[in-house]
């Protein structure tokens, strides 16, 4: 980015870690002021100093199961900033691998809350500033899974907030389209990431074997969404999936 260029501000969720930071820090190298938001605002630091100008950064330690702390990162964004262009809805968790009738209902709920609350709650607060702020308008990027399509075994808490994350982005990219806001999805498949470590181990799949899968190397999730940020707002990419080649995914099940 130059001097003259205008410049463009985003928020990344999950921030701290995996596919969060390597897409706050390929923001940042393509010229993008980010707010890192997460739990940890060590990680969070660390993110910023990583990136290529940590001066473009702000780390603000959020938990986005919490309505009114996520309102509280919305609101330190617009004194910040004035506006938000990008919001990548990627803090995500998962949940044991057990039958269930052996999940607790705290376990459940725990994944409910981060992984579609939040994204709601994050959205929610993002097209209120983008409706308001001049020129109006921005984009919506959220983390999907292609367990939403092909859950694995054991990971209904997890399949059924991906499930929901595909019908919020449907929604969201409908109802902004009267005030410039463009929403869509990635899909991603074996990442290398601290939450996907254990599956060059072995993941069960559904015939009861453990197989380990190939990985995916990060940063191409980053370039990925740092091609859907680039677009101009009348320009969408609806859903992408982004997947190891070789990962047990196209017939699955």
């Amino acid at each position: 980015m130059t001097e003259t260029d205008t410049p463009r501000f985003a928020l990344v969720t999950g921030a701290g870690s995996g596919i969060g930071r390597a897409v706050a820090l390929a923001l940042v190298a393509d010229g993008w002021h980010v707010a890192l938001a997460g739990r940890r605002r060590e990680a969070l630091e660390q993110t910023g100093e990583q990136s290529a100008d940590p001066a473009r950064t702000i780390a603000v330690p959020t938990d986005v199961r919490d309505h009114a702390a996520v309102a509280a990162l919305f609101e330190a964004v617009a004194a910040r900033w004035g506006r938000l262009d990008l919001l990548f809805n990627n803090a995500g968790i998962g949940s044991p691998a057990v039958p269930i009738d052996e999940l607790s209902v705290e376990q459940w709920q725990a994944v409910v809350d981060t992984n579609l609350s939040g994204p709601f709650y994050c959205a929610r607060e993002a097209v209120r500033l983008m409706k308001q702020q001049t020129p109006r308008g921005g984009r919506i990027i959220n983390n999907g899974s292609i367990s939403a399509v092909a859950p694995r075994p054991l990971s209904a808490p997890y399949t059924a907030t991906k499930h929901a994350i595909t019908g919020l982005t449907k929604s969201l990219a409908l109802d902004g389209r009267a005030w410039d806001i463009a929403c869509g999805q990635i899909d991603i498949g074996n990442a290398e990431t601290p939450m996907t470590a254990k599956v060059a181990q072995g993941t069960l799949q559904a015939n009861g074997a453990f197989v380990p899968e190939p990985y995916l190397d990060v940063e191409h999730v980053a370039e990925a969404v740092r091609y859907m940020a680039s677009l101009p707002l009348d320009a969408n990419v609806q859903f992408m999936t982004v997947m190891a080649t070789k990962m047990p995914f196209i017939g699955r099940g």
